[in-house]
Formats: structure tokens, C-alpha cells, sequence
């Protein structure tokens, strides 16, 4: 039998597995909910700024019967926050959010200090994988980078940058590669740590926000500086990227990302994805608001439908609320374990 971290590694290659695996990565994609958080009797906020507490909610997120990975962190602050964003740690029940913006225009991006992965909550992520990597169990870890285009609107108002992008192209584009750059040494750092797998998520770098031509401009090459870069360094490094919302009217630019798997919302047909993206292990997406709201058979349904459109890893399409039950959590992975057809044939490895 696979261990977790077998199947999913031939699963982001496409290779032959007994059914596809079943994870949900953190960072974006937040793993923990409120009954995650009782069984292990660690609470948001004081997870997010200390290492033993984050690897622990990580671990009981799997060891509960959610999912088949350890993921940090929970948020996507961590990174702006150590550029000189100011941030809100938040509560229970909800993540932590950017307060307070650094610059004001692309072109203040000189100003920007580079990320320093031994301070802050940077460290805290860093010695939370090695931490978890400490267990030596067969349990993939994953380590997460708020995507490029994400972390530059969070380092300033969203709303400018966008018209940036058009107005000041040449501090709009030396400003990505600043940003590249420091979302790079942060993963090189997670994968020094231990990470198995890297997902970067940039809901904010969505062709419906950006457009087909800004998006092949800006998200495509930024995300690749950072995926190959990874690459390069560890070779063996899965790599993710899910980007939010409707993304039909970019799969040509989006199949030139330089990623194993991608991950796609809710309101994306995996089947027309997996048509148009060939090359690609195709990732999700069951609902989070089924997940937070339905029952545990309806999520069932929504499973099974998703491994029929060709998920080759099955995942919340989002993240999750943090009142999303544990039995409906829980749904997906029994749901896999007992009940979709298998195995799951090889496209190429």
C-alpha cells in the first residue's frame, strides 16, 4: 500500500496510483477549522507566532481524519508582514489580514526591505516544518508562498496597483521581480526546513481580475521565477499553484506555468480544465461553502463527482471557514477511501 506521501507524489506526476490523494495545503487554502482546533486544544491566534503550536494544528489536521498532508502556515500575511506590512493576527475564527500597507505606488518599491527568513513569523513557519519533519512519518508536508501578484497588492492599495500595472509597466514589472525574489528565498528556506511540496496561491492574480494579456504580462512570469527557482535548488520538490476564480479565459497563458499540479475554485469545470491543460495533474475542489454548510453526503457527492472529472488530487476548492463541522471535513478523505472507483491509470510519470 502507498504511503501519503507515495501517492501524492506520483499523483503530481501523473504516474499510477490505487486513488488520488487528499489534501488541503494551508497558507491560502487554510486547513484548520474550529473542531480541528479543539482536537488539539491549540487556538488561533496563538498558533500563527509559535512553532510548536502551528506544527501541532497542522498535525491534527491530519490526524483527524481530514486530509493526508501537514500544511503551514494559515494565512497569507507572512510574508508582507516581514516586508513592513502591518498585520492583524486576528482571533478563533478569523485569519490574519493586512492592516496597513508599506508603499504607495509601484515605483516605492526600493523602499521594501528583502524578506529576512530568520525573524518573525518567517522563522516561526521555518521551524514549525522542521518540526514536523521531526515526526518521520510518511506524511507529505507542505509548505506555502502567497503568490507574487497577492503579496504586491497586499504591500500596497490593491485598487493602484492594478492601474499600475498598465501606467508604470517598467516599475510595475521591477517591482514583481523584487517580490519573485523574496517569495523564492522564503521557499527555498521551506524546502531547506523540510517541506516536500511548495503551493504558491495567488487569488488575487486571477485571469478574471487581471485579464487574459495582464496575466501572461505579469502572474505568468513572476510564478515561474519562483517555480523554477525552486526547481533548480531541489529538483524532487512538488509544486502547486491554485489561483482563484474563473479561469477559462486564460488556460493558454496558464499552461505555460512551470508547475506540477494546479488548483483551481469551485466555479471551475475540472473537466474542462483537465482538457486544457494536458500537461498538468489537475487539483480540487470541492466547495468550502458545501463544506462549511451541507451535509457530510452531499459532500460525498461532490467528491466523487470531481475524481469523474478528473481531479488527480482531490482538495476544498478554497479555504475553508472555520466553522466548516469536522464531519463534513472528514467526508472527502472516507469518501476516497472507500468509495471511488480505483486505481487511478497513469498519464505519464
Amino acid at each position: 500500500m502507498l504511503s501519503e506521501k507515495q501517492r501524492l507524489r506520483l499523483a503530481l506526476r501523473r504516474g499510477e496510483v490505487d486513488r488520488p490523494p487528499c489534501i488541503c495545503p494551508g497558507g491560502m487554502m487554510n486547513m484548520v477549522t474550529h473542531g480541528v482546533m479543539q482536537a488539539a486544544n491549540v487556538f488561533w491566534p496563538a498558533a500563527h507566532t509559535d512553532p510548536g503550536l502551528m506544527a501541532a494544528l497542522s498535525a491534527a489536521a491530519h490526524d483527524t481524519g481530514c486530509f493526508e498532508n501537514y500544511g503551514v502556515p494559515f494565512c497569507m500575511t507572512v510574508e508582507v508582514e516581514n516586508m513592513g506590512a502591518k498585520v492583524d493576527l486576528g482571533d478563533a475564527v478569523h485569519e490574519p489580514r493586512v492592516s496597513g500597507y508599506v508603499i504607495e505606488s509601484v515605483s516605492d518599491w526600493k523602499r521594501l526591505p528583502p524578506m529576512d527568513c530568520a525573524r518573525g513569523r518567517a522563522a516561526v513557519v521555518l521551524e514549525a516544518i522542521r518540526l514536523l519533519k521531526a515526526r518521520g512519518s510518511g506524511v507529505p508536508i507542505t509548505g506555502n508562498l502567497t503568490g507574487p501578484v497577492s503579496t504586491a497588492s497586499s504591500l500596497m492599495e490593491p485598487t493602484v496597483f492594478y492601474k499600475e500595472l498598465r501606467k508604470k509597466k517598467q516599475d510595475a514589472h521591477d517591482f514583481m521581480d523584487f517580490v519573485s525574489e523574496q517569495l523564492l528565498a522564503f521557499g527555498l528556506e521551506q524546502l531547506k526546513a523540510g517541506a516536500d511540496v511548495i503551493t504558491i496561491s495567488d487569488p488575487s492574480g486571477t485571469g478574471e481580475i487581471l485579464g487574459p494579456a495582464l496575466f501572461a504580462e505579469y502572474a505568468v512570469p513572476a510564478l515561474n521565477k519562483i517555480t523554477r527557482g525552486l526547481r533548480g535548488a531541489f529538483p524532487d520538490a512538488g509544486l502547486i499553484v491554485h489561483i482563484c476564480g474563473q479561469m477559462r479565459s486564460v488556460f493558454k497563458p496558464l499552461a505555460g506555468v512551470d508547475c506540477q499540479a494546479l488548483s483551481f475554485d469551485a466555479e471551475v469545470s475540472l473537466r474542462e480544465a483537465k482538457k486544457n491543460l494536458p500537461g498538468k495533474a489537475i487539483m480540487g475542489n470541492v466547495s468550502t461553502f458545501a463544506l462549511e454548510f451541507a451535509e457530510p453526503d452531499k459532500i460525498a457527492a461532490m467528491t466523487k463527482l470531481c475524481v469523474e472529472n478528473g481531479a488527480d488530487i482531490v482538495s476544498p476548492a478554497c479555504g475553508m471557514g472555520t466553522g466548516s463541522p469536522l464531519p463534513n471535513v472528514q467526508a472527502i478523505l472516507e469518501t476516497l477511501k472507500t468509495a471511488v472507483p480505483i486505481p487511478i491509470k497513469a498519464e505519464a510519470v
